[in-house]
């Protein structure tokens, strides 16, 4: 299939003044005051004189006559067969210079987001950063083979706008997953498809706090929801609550906010420590939601990646009417699927979906059926205990390799049986920013501890995910990490 060049078209340009004559003059000056802006660069292929001549409404004869005047000075190269294209790219001039930051006023709202994206930017797939999904971690080729057939000529394949609620084939695919593993109680008409967690955080603080109103959110905690407090919804209120051994500290919750009108907790496995919620506090948390009209939003972090012992129920199964709970298929799977869900209470359902079309319409289709089909035949269940093994496995070598290779004198891991990361801590004296720094420029990622802690309560640390990586990476890693923290002393 022969393939035509790729020709631009030149809003540069502007109108010609016909009154002024001189018409292949002006023509020419607009090209090369288009080249001296860089609105052209070296190597364009500039359109046909036939067809430029009929855009401006000139005879070609004009067109000829500045293109052969460019061709002279050296701004434009033309060739039999090849067309006409850009010789010349001008070096960028002092006055083509970006204005300094100083010059630029930033609103309070944009220096806040600016954060995020330095805290939460993404890490390379190195270790140790979280759900790399490669060797023994990554879907085999099943998932191509579905993905293959049903965007061709299933029902993956292009069409027209979606529901915002998503596909009612993984909805009932959802359903039956979140109901064997995890004793969630649900229909499908309660699901609503999200492109993952962040985005179901981000439509229940709008949803379910009015301006004004408080929510509790654990300390430590996920960046992802304590930054939509400090940056989009600033008119509502969080309140810090701490987290010890059992989890969330329902108790001291009540005495900072008892009538705060919703609770963000990830009860399975907390964000970023690690333990579960207890069932006394779950009994508890729950039967504080009941009594205030609250709702509880849990975010059911890495239930999948449990290596010891039987997973609590999620909380939603206990407290369907109160509780919004949140899912997502980017870390068991890959993360760039970004395909997640929230499980709402029936009332919720509208909200939600009107949320949604306001955000981003609806979920791309093609994926969905794939999710789906991946599930209803079986294969993420396969996946799942691949990976548990495969995590497992990680985690002891990671285990090893620290005790091995890093003194108890610079830091210590969190004991936990669940997750895909585990935490680090590092002896008082040593900051996690900075190890952080040097780590990557060591070579391996890492994520500081220390921010998710409400202002004067941090404690420094850093995640270790477990990755995708070969044993000998892992060790590898944690020397180099040993050799940060020495130098950071």
């Amino acid at each position: 299939m022969s393939r035509k060049a790729n020709v631009l078209a030149i809003p540069a340009l502007g109108n010609l003044d016909r009154q002024a004559g001189q018409l292949s003059q002006q023509l020419a000056r607009a090209l090369r005051g288009a080249i001296h802006k860089g609105d052209l660069k070296a190597g364009d292929l500039l359109p046909s004189t036939r067809s430029l001549s009929s855009s401006l409404q000139l005879a070609r004869g004009t067109v000829l006559e500045a293109f052969e005047q460019l061709v002279a000075e050296g701004f434009l190269e033309s060739k039999q067969g090849s067309g006409t294209r850009v010789m010349f790219s001008p070096q960028a001039s002092p006055s083509r210079k970006a204005s300094p930051s100083s010059d630029v006023v930033l609103t309070e709202s944009a220096l806040a987001f600016a954060r995020v994206a330095e805290r939460i930017k993404t890490l390379s797939p190195r270790p140790f950063a979280v759900s790399v999904p490669v060797g023994d971690t990554a879907p085999d080729d099943i998932w191509r083979r579905l993905g293959n057939r049903i965007r061709a000529r299933g029902p993956g394949a292009p069409s027209g706008y979606g529901e915002p609620q998503g596909a009612r084939p993984l909805h009932e695919a959802i359903c039956e997953y979140v109901r064997k593993s995890r004793s969630v109680h649900c229909t499908p008409e309660q699901v609503i498809i999200t492109s993952g967690t962040q985005q179901g955080l981000y439509l229940a603080t709008q949803i379910l706090l009015d301006p004004g109103e408080a929510a509790w959110v654990e300390d430590p905690g996920y960046p992802g929801i304590t930054d939509i407090f400090e940056t989009a919804l600033r008119d509502r209120k969080m309140v810090r609550v701490p987290v010890d051994a059992e989890g969330l500290d329902v108790e001291t919750g009540k005495i900072l906010a008892p009538h705060a009108r919703a609770a963000f907790v990830t009860p399975s496995h907390q964000y970023p420590l690690g333990m579960p919620l207890s069932m006394s506090r779950r009994a508890a948390l729950l039967a504080w939601a009941k009594a205030n009209h609250a709702w509880i939003i849990e975010d059911d972090y890495d239930s999948e990646m449990r290596y010891a012992g039987q997973p609590f129920p999620a909380l939603q199964g206990m407290g369907p009417d109160n509780v919004v709970y949140l899912g997502t298929f980017s870390k068991i799977l890959f993360p760039s699927l970004r395909l997640g869900y929230v499980i709402v209470p029936q009332p919720l359902v509208s909200a939600f979906n009107g949320a949604r079309i306001l955000m981003d319409r609806h979920p791309p289709s093609a994926d969905q059926y794939v999710l789906a089909s991946f599930m209803k035949e079986g294969h993420l269940d396969r996946h799942l205990r691949k990976m548990r093994g495969v995590y497992a496995e990680k985690r002891r070598v990671l285990m090893e390799a620290v005790t091995a290779l890093i003194s108890p004198d610079l830091a210590t891991l969190q004991p936990t049986d669940q997750g895909m990361h585990m935490v680090l801590w590092l002896k008082q004296g040593l900051d996690d920013r900075e190890v952080v720094r040097k780590g990557v420029a060591a070579g391996i990622s890492l994520r500081a501890v220390s921010h998710m802690y409400s202002p004067g309560k941090s404690q420094s640390g850093v995640l270790l995910g477990l990755g995708g990586f070969t044993d000998e990476e892992i060790y590898a890693a944690v020397r180099t990490l040993g050799r940060v923290l020495l130098a950071a002393i």
